[in-house]
């Protein structure tokens, strides 16, 4: 955990300046597309999937150090080629476990929040799951083990996979040539986030594009179909931790509501969006059936609430900063303690930007819990041996932070109507 926390206290600012960095580049190009608001929720769920890993909030029913030592033939040394064979294996794990992720009804709960998104943007990179607390597909790397590749290896190399796929999440870069037949670019992975029906459930890999030519997932983008970003059933919050149950919230719905026994179990396994006719009928949801012609989830707001947000984010990320580089020292069970104001943080300003009516209410539920744990620690998690100033500051920002939510709630939502902007 502290290890992990070490790393994403470097890579956090890296990729925050370069979300930022598109933000401006599409304004200078006259080609935005990056909203601010959904911005915000995409950080927002970034930081609740990385405070979950690094909280370890998670169990692997099979590991990959156990598959090592049960099953290996032989143990090899890390080397070149070992990092290049372990980082083919992750890669095709990866592909089989994306695609199973978007043919399943219950693991697309877990895959949902990635595409939740209706812009696609370095920032949507971000919206990870926080809704998988079962990790299942180490059995994927059964070659691997059998090589005894050494799970330092798998450690090492994992980390630079998964960070190697944010960069393609972009418009701003037309095709790549040669590379398109190599490596996934920005424009299979435009692909991939496109709810047009040409382009629904194709594209799966993560690094290499070879795997879905050799299973035939997939498929170039066309200049006469222009990729429409979103899930087809529109998540319409900016919540990220409500975005992360709705879909199994729906599945429990209808599997509660169905007459059919059998249907209740199916929904859990039936291929992904699938509903018992009983259910649709007692139920609808809502689902885009044109691409081109349908609202995105917006709302109108005003240049306070903007910086409202803004003020939310920066307060979040120094909180998520200092809590990730003092773990140690922070110890158990004050990480927990911790990362649930983090994750209340995130609840209470998405919340604010859905302009909910109990948006206030988890506001100043945030700011209490924030000065009950200096009452009850005497101080923010330890931050007195750096300066016992912080502990106030970090009082006045409660205090702050309940006074403008306060304020906006009454001037800003006065006003619920929802933009008009167009996919």
């Amino acid at each position: 955990m502290e290890a992990y926390g070490k790393i994403l206290l470097i890579a956090m600012p890296v990729f925050l300046l370069l979300v930022l960095f598109e933000k401006w580049y599409g304004w200078y190009k006259g080609k935005a597309t990056v909203r601010t608001m959904d911005m915000i929720s995409s950080l927002s769920s970034g930081v609740t999937n990385v405070t979950k890993d690094v909280l370890g909030l998670s169990i692997a029913v099979l590991s990959y150090e156990w598959l090592v030592q049960h099953i290996a033939i032989t143990h090899l040394k890390a080397s070149w080629l070992v990092y290049l064979v372990t980082f083919i294996a992750l890669d095709f794990s990866g592909y089989v476990v994306h695609a199973i992720d978007h043919k399943v009804n219950f693991f697309w709960n877990s895959h949902i929040i990635h595409h939740s998104s209706e812009d696609f943007n370095l920032a949507c990179a971000l919206r990870q799951s926080i809704s998988v607390f079962v990790r299942l597909f180490a059995i994927l790397l059964f070659p691997a083990a059998l090589l005894g590749v050494p799970s330092q290896v798998i450690a090492f190399v994992a980390p630079l996979h998964l960070f190697a796929q944010f960069w393609y999440h972009t418009q701003h870069i037309n095709k790549m040539g040669f590379l398109e037949k190599i490596i996934v670019t920005p424009s299979h992975h435009r692909v991939h986030h496109a709810l047009n029906k040409e382009y629904i459930d194709k594209n799966y890999g993560q690094i290499l594009i070879i795997w879905d030519k050799i299973f035939g997932t997939f498929q170039e983008e066309l200049k006469e179909v222009p990729p429409v970003y979103g899930i087809t059933r529109p998540v319409q919050t900016w919540n990220p931790i409500k975005i992360n149950f709705q879909h199994m919230w729906l599945m429990i719905r209808d599997a509660w509501y169905t007459n059919s026994w059998k249907n209740k179990i199916k929904v859990f396994y039936a291929p992904t969006g699938w509903r018992p006719d009983d259910v649709i009928e007692k139920i609808p949801v809502y689902k885009i059936e044109d691409p081109y012609h349908f609202e995105k989830y917006d709302k109108s707001y005003s240049s306070a609430m903007y910086a409202w947000a803004g003020l939310q984010v920066f307060a979040l990320l120094v909180f998520v900063s200092y809590l990730f580089g003092n773990i140690a020292s922070i110890g158990s069970p004050g990480i927990f303690i911790y990362g649930a104001f983090i994750f209340l943080s995130i609840y209470a300003t998405t919340d604010m930007m859905d302009k909910n009516k109990t948006a206030f209410g988890w506001e100043l539920a945030k700011n209490i819990f924030g000065f009950a744990a200096i009452w009850y620690l005497g101080d923010w998690f330890g931050t007195d041996k750096f300066s016992y100033s912080i502990k106030y500051s970090i009082e006045a920002y409660f205090i702050i932070s309940t006074a403008f939510a306060g304020w906006l709630v009454y001037h800003d939502f006065l006003d619920t109507k929802t933009s008009t902007a167009l996919a």
